[in-house]
């Protein structure tokens, strides 16, 4: 903020600046008005996919977001070796072996018996098959007895059938050397342990751990497995399936994924690994998007790779897609192995599946609940990490260019179809505000700038990278730490210069430029040190300034939003002493400014206007003789006196500023009094706000130093209103009120005095300490007493002198606009010059 001082100059007969205490009384009046400023909109993907509608990538040359699967796209783990060699067939027919003996090895001794066909059965009233059953055949697992039957029940009838006495279903090799453990399974047992648990009061589940910590691995496969398994595998697929069926099958998959988590068995040594997962992959086929997210998840945790991970990834993706399914992640656990997926070492092997996995969590961030449980699983950081890993193993196979040119061209592109997704689960991300610490403590702005560095041709990633930006730079502390990522500057300017008719990249850029350099004064000074960018800015201006064919038709929202931005950008800059006096001397960045207010109409583009006016306020602060704006100081005059003329407040408001700066000129006060401006000053101070008032004393106090106005404005009742405007803003405004005494005291410098006694009973009351009201905040009272103490006090004291007719040498006060700044919100700020 432009701050006068309070002891005259007698020299030049002016109030100076005194800098000692600007920094304080800046604080005092921060806001003058606000603008409409606004994010630029992203529109909503109507669908969910893998590349948006807008994706610059060739749809022939990306990986497809549908697909079909179905349990033949998978494969038969382990069922070759792995080293791709072939073995011969074997003489002897296969049979099935699904019993294991002691040891863990297979007992083919016999083979089961399939069960009787089953008719199906129909339930409800619609009629419709509730669940499909079919006669195992050589590839399925044999059925166990029915578990709603009791344990005695089962004894019973397997003791009547033919040899079922000289063999177990699951016999308990430890505690059990008796005869009776050839006539009794270890779950019939398990059911008089209960029993007698319940006569004796002890625990029966503390039983139950004691007996599954001591089976071994074939008795947990027949006791645990194998049941869930048969369950499974009658399940027969068909077109009509219903919610019951669904439920039982995924209760099934929940309970098998238990048994095998509870015993350690999960991963790639799961006994019979193959033959779970082969009961797995049928389910795929009932087309249950429920059923296939808990399937999913159990065989993810079985740590599956090559083509069955990659399916399952799709698999994951193509649930995903649809928003309803979301509260199905929400109750599941497979977030957890995708992001584990994310982490693994060699990302090239799985890059496929990775893409898909992240495919899938970017859609997932777009559902609020589900963003929130990503923010608490760390996958900001996790996505980050897979990024660094990405760029550098791109760069270290393309640094070998003799022998892995192919290689890092295959592996750039793959990368780069990654951080695609990777960058716009960021920005969903970046919506929350519980989000902006995990960003800032993960530096994550030095990332995505290494991002933009190595891929700043691929328009999908900029454009992503440019949206985080856009959101993150709306907060202070995310602008700080963007300002002082060192690349940054350079990389913006390179990225505007090389895609500069790309708007969605261009106004995005430039609103993130705005609001570092709205908050930051390193980062005015960067941008316009960083060479080459503020011609990069103007030639932008003149592209997008161009008049759209036909010309009388209106240029489109679009363009017109990337000149607010960029015009903003310039106002922010113009606040540096350095940049601003460059950019008042530049005659290119003057004249499209004044062509913006020639060719526009307020009404119709307000927001431009304003900030175009506003650039040429701060960029007319600066009165070097190299000043275009002064220079041009009749035409700019006879185009502010159109907005003082129009019906737009905020242009109004907005050209009395610059009149302020501007009526230091002698030929601008003549144009203000020829066209009778000074009687619209006047009638401003009536408006009841102080920012009006505030900005029309401006102008006065430069009309009354001459002689001549002061007749001129004491017949329009000026001193009246001043008087008033001080009566009614004193106390609330002691900035306000100075201004208003540094006018009254040149309107009274003729010796005519007018309203004497009413302006001294104001001035004893104001001057008054004790009399006066403070803030109960401290913050607050302390800017009010340095504001009331270092500006409005020495001045009011000198009026009063005045007034009490002592002698004191004539001084007139010679206003100066201060520059200004337009932040994200639009608000204009004054800082100290």
């Amino acid at each position: 903020m432009s701050l006068m001082a309070l002891q005259p100059d007698k020299s030049e007969r002016i109030y100076t600046r005194r800098p000692t205490s600007a920094e304080i009384v800046s604080e005092a009046r921060r806001s003058l008005r606000t603008l409409t400023t606004q994010r630029p909109f992203t529109p909503q993907e109507k669908q969910r996919q893998l590349f948006g509608e807008s994706s610059s990538r060739p749809h022939d040359g990306r990986p497809p977001s549908a697909f079909s699967l179905h349990a033949r796209n998978f494969e038969a783990p382990d069922s070759r070796p792995g080293s791709g060699t072939r073995l011969s067939p074997l003489d002897h027919k296969p049979r099935l072996s699904v019993f294991l003996d002691e040891d863990g090895h297979e007992d083919d001794a016999v083979l089961p018996k399939p069960p009787a066909e089953r008719g199906n059965t129909r339930r409800g009233s619609g009629g419709s098959r509730a669940r499909h059953l079919r006669t195992p055949s050589i590839n399925t697992l044999p059925p166990v007895a029915s578990q709603s039957k009791s344990s005695d029940r089962a004894l019973e009838k397997r003791t009547d059938q033919p040899g079922d006495g000289e063999r177990q279903h699951c016999a308990d090799v430890t505690e059990h050397n008796t005869k009776a453990s050839s006539e009794t399974d270890l779950c019939t047992l398990s059911s008089h342990r209960i029993l007698q648990s319940a006569r004796t009061g002890s625990k029966p589940e503390t039983k139950r751990d004691t007996e599954d910590d001591n089976m071994d691995e074939s008795q947990f496969w027949n006791c645990k497995v194998l049941p869930v398994l048969q369950e499974i595998e009658s399940f027969a697929p068909g077109d009509e399936v219903s919610e019951e069926i669904v439920g039982q099958m995924c209760n099934a998959c929940t309970k098998l994924h238990n048994a095998l988590a509870e015993r350690g068995m999960l991963g790639r040594h799961c006994i019979k690994r193959s033959t779970i997962l082969r009961s797995l992959f049928k389910l795929i086929d009932v087309g249950s998007d429920r059923l296939n997210l808990t399937v999913a998840e159990l065989i993810l945790a079985l740590d599956v790779n090559g083509n069955n991970l990659l399916n399952i990834c799709k698999l994951v993706f193509k649930i995903s897609r649809n928003a309803g399914n979301d509260a199905l992640f929400l109750r599941s656990s497979i977030l957890d192995s995708l992001l584990s997926l994310l982490q693994c070492e060699d990302v090239w092997s799985k890059s496929e599946a990775v893409l898909y996995c992240v495919g899938s969590l970017k859609l997932l961030s777009g559902n609020s609940a589900l963003c929130s449980l990503l923010l608490v699983k760390d996958l900001i950081s996790i996505l980050l990490q897979l990024s660094k890993k990405l760029i550098h193993s791109t760069a270290s196979t393309s640094s070998n260019v003799t022998n892995h040119r192919a290689e890092g061209e295959g592996q750039h592109t793959i990368a780069g179809h990654i951080l695609v997704q990777v960058t716009a689960a960021l920005r969903n991300i970046a919506d929350q505000s519980e989000a902006r610490p995990s960003f800032l403590s993960s530096k994550a702005f030095a990332t995505l700038c290494w991002i933009l560095e190595t891929h700043r041709s691929d328009l999908d990633i900029c454009i992503n990278v440019a949206r985080i930006f856009s959101k993150l730079s709306t907060y202070t502390e995310c602008c700080y730490a963007l300002a002082e990522t060192p690349q940054c500057f350079g990389l913006f300017s390179d990225l505007l210069s090389k895609h500069s008719r790309k708007q969605d990249l261009v106004v995005r850029l430039l609103f993130t430029l705005g609001n570092l350099t709205a908050k930051s004064v390193e980062a005015r000074e960067r941008v316009y040190e960083e060479e080459g960018a503020i011609d990069v800015l103007l030639d932008l201006f003149q592209i997008y300034q161009k008049a759209p064919s036909p010309p009388e038709q209106q240029p489109s929202p679009e363009r017109k939003d990337v000149l607010v931005k960029l015009i903003r950008l310039l106002a922010n800059l113009a606040i540096h002493p350095t940049v601003g006096t460059a950019l008042a001397a530049n005659a290119m960045c003057v004249q499209l400014l004044l062509q913006v207010l020639e060719s526009r109409c307020v009404l119709e583009n307000e927001e431009l206007v304003i900030n175009a006016v506003a650039t040429i306020n701060n960029l007319s602060f600066y009165r070097g003789e190299s000043s275009v704006v002064r220079s041009q100081h009749k035409h700019i005059s006879q185009l502010l006196l159109k907005l003082l003329l129009g019906s737009s407040m905020e242009g109004v408001l907005e050209a009395t500023r610059v009149f302020g700066n501007l009526s230091q000129i002698e030929d601008v006060r003549c144009f203000i009094m020829q066209h009778k401006v000074h009687r619209f000053m006047v009638t401003l101070l009536d408006s009841k706000n102080p920012d009006v008032c505030f900005s029309s004393c401006g102008v006065l106090i430069n009309l009354s130093a001459d002689p001549e106005n002061r007749a001129l404005l004491r017949v329009e009742g000026t001193m009246q209103k001043l008087i008033d405007c001080l009566r009614d803003f004193g106390p609330q405004d002691w900035h306000l009120a100075t201004v208003l005494c540094q006018t009254l005291w040149n309107c009274v410098l003729d010796g005519e005095l007018q309203h004497t006694e009413e302006l001294l009973e104001i001035l004893q009351l104001y001057t008054d300490r004790g009399r006066l009201q403070w803030s109960a905040n401290d913050g607050v009272r302390q800017v009010q007493e340095a504001c009331w103490e270092l500006l409005f006090l020495p001045v009011a004291e000198r009026l009063k002198q005045r007034l009490h007719n002592e002698d004191i040498t004539e001084v007139h006060h010679t206003w100066i606009q201060p520059g200004k700044h337009i932040d994200w919100k639009g608000s204009v700020q004054h800082l100290s010059s």
